[in-house]
C-alpha cells in the first residue's frame, strides 16, 4: 500500500543518517549520562520511571524516525507510533558460568529488558557496546543474547557499528551484546574506556576515588549515583585517547607520592548496579596540584594522565543550586561541609533573611559570631531551611571564586 511504502521510505531515509549521526554523537553519549530523554526527529521524548523497585521506564515514540537515549546509548528506529518499556538486568545473574568451558564470553554492553506495543512498529533496535572495532576484532564475534524462559538464545546482529549493534525487526526480551571468541584463542580485545575521578570534600583531608571502566553510559550513571550517595563530586576529565585492553592490569600513580590503595586496577566489566572497583587516596588540604597517571602494567605504557588543581576542587564543590542538594549529606556532614565552604558571610546572610530563614536580629547576631552561629540557627529550624542555606552558600561561594579568578588573571 502507499502507506506502507511511505513508512518504508522513512525507515530507509533514517538508515542513511543513523550511522553518521550516531558516530558524531558517540562521545556526547558518554557524557550526557543524566539525561532522562530520548533524542527524536521532532524533539526530545521524556522517559518516565514507572517502577522504581525494578528500575523500569516507559515512553511513547509519537512518530516514525530514529530515537536515541543518550543516557544509555540505546536506540530505536520505528515505523510508526509505539509505546516502549525498558528495564535493566545484570549479566552475572543470567549468563551461566558453565558455558565458559566451551566458549570465551565477553559481555560487551548493558543488558536491557525491552517490550514494545505494537512490536511490529519497531524496525530496528540499536544495542550499545564498548568494543573498539580495531585490530583483530571480527564483527562475526558479536551476538545478541536473549534471555527467555527456555534459556539463552543467540542471534546474529544485522550489522555492527562503532558504538552499537543493530537488530532488524527485533523480537524483544532481556537482551544485550555478547562477544563470543573460540576457546584457546589468545587475543587482546581493545575496548573504549573511561576514567571517572571523584573527590569527597573535607576541611582537613580531601579523599579521591578513581575508576577505570568500559565506556558504558549506563555504568557511568550508576557510579555517579553511588558516589553522590556518599557526597562524591565528579571532576571532568578526558578518557584515554586510545582503546585499552580488556582484562589487562593498570597501575595508578601520582606526582605527590600519596598512598594509593589499591595501586593496580584490572580493566573488566561488571554490570551496572554491581560493586565497581576503584583506587582511593587522600590529599590533605590539597594546596598544590596533583598529577595522576595510569600506566599499562605489562608494557609500562602511559595510557592516561590528568592534573588536578586546588581551584578544580573549589569549583567542583560549588555546583549550581539544583545539583547541590545531592552533594550535601544529612546532620553532622552538612554542618562540616558548609562550615568548610563559607567565606564572606554578608551576601549569604542577606539571602537567608530574604528567604525568611533568619530574622534581622538573628542576622546581626550571626554576623558577629559568624559561621558556627549561622549553622546552628539553620539546623534548629529543621530540614527545609537547609535548601535555602545551600543556595545562599552556593551563590556566595561562586561569587568569591569568580572574584579570586579575576584577581589572578
Amino acid at each position: 500500500s502507499s502507506e506502507g511504502q511511505e513508512s518504508g521510505d522513512i525507515c530507509s531515509e533514517e538508515n542513511q543518517i543513523v550511522s553518521s549521526y550516531a558516530a558524531k554523537l558517540g562521545f556526547e553519549v558518554e557524557q550526557d549520562y543524566t539525561n532522562h530523554q530520548f533524542l527524536g526527529p521532532e524533539g526530545n521524548v521524556d522517559v518516565e520511571l514507572i517502577d522504581k523497585s525494578t528500575n523500569t521506564y516507559s515512553l511513547r515514540f509519537p512518530t516514525a524516525g530514529w530515537y536515541l537515549w543518550s543516557a544509555t546509548g540505546l536506540g530505536f528506529v520505528v515505523r510508526d507510533a509505539v509505546t516502549v518499556t525498558i528495564a535493566f538486568g545484570s549479566w552475572s545473574q543470567h549468563l551461566a558460568l558453565d558455558l565458559q568451558h566451551h566458549e570465551q564470553w565477553l559481555a560487551a554492553g548493558p543488558l536491557f529488558a525491552v517490550t514494545a506495543e505494537p512490536e511490529e512498529a519497531v524496525a530496528e533496535i540499536h544495542l550499545p557496546h564498548f568494543i573498539s572495532l580495531q585490530g583483530e576484532v571480527d564483527v562475526s564475534w558479536f551476538l545478541v543474547a536473549h534471555f527467555k524462559d527456555e534459556g539463552m538464545v543467540l542471534e546474529q546482529p544485522s550489522r555492527v557499528e562503532p558504538f552499537y549493534a543493530v537488530l532488524d525487526n527485533p523480537s524483544f526480551s532481556l537482551m544485550g551484546i555478547l562477544l563470543r571468541i573460540a576457546r584457546g584463542t589468545r587475543l587482546s580485545i581493545p575496548i573504549t574506556s573511561n576514567t571517572l575521578l571523584y573527590f569527597h570534600p573535607h576541611p582537613e583531608d580531601i579523599k579521591f576515588h578513581l575508576y577505570l571502566v568500559p565506556s558504558d553510559a549506563l555504568l557511568t550513571k550508576m557510579i555517579d549515583d553511588e558516589e553522590e550517595r556518599f557526597c562524591g563530586v565528579r571532576l571532568q576529565t578526558s578518557p584515554p585517547v586510545e582503546p585499552l585492553t580488556f582484562g589487562a592490569h593498570y597501575i595508578v600513580s601520582n606526582s605527590a607520592h600519596l598512598e594509593i590503595i589499591p595501586t593496580e586496577l584490572k580493566l573488566s566489566y561488571r554490570s551496572p548496579g554491581e560493586i565497581q572497583p576503584f583506587s582511593k587516596f587522600y590529599a590533605g588540604q590539597m594546596k598544590e596540584p596533583i598529577q595522576l597517571e595510569i600506566t599499562e602494567k605489562r608494557h609500562e605504557i602511559l595510557v592516561w594522565k590528568t592534573v588536578v588543581k586546588p581551584v578544580d576542587i573549589q569549583l567542583g564543590a560549588a555546583p549550581a543550586p539544583p545539583a547541590f542538594s545531592g552533594y550535601l549529606c544529612e546532620g553532622e556532614g552538612n554542618h562540616r561541609q558548609l562550615q568548610a565552604r563559607i567565606g564572606d558571610l554578608k551576601g549569604v546572610l542577606d539571602d537567608l533573611q530574604d528567604n525568611e530563614v533568619l530574622s534581622e536580629n538573628e542576622k546581626e547576631l550571626t554576623r558577629q559570631s559568624k559561621t558556627d552561629a549561622l549553622l546552628s540557627m539553620v539546623e534548629k529550624k529543621g530540614t527545609g531551611p537547609w535548601s535555602c542555606s545551600s543556595e545562599a552558600l552556593v551563590k556566595g561561594t561562586l561569587t568569591s571564586v569568580s572574584y579570586l579568578r579575576q584577581q589572578s588573571l
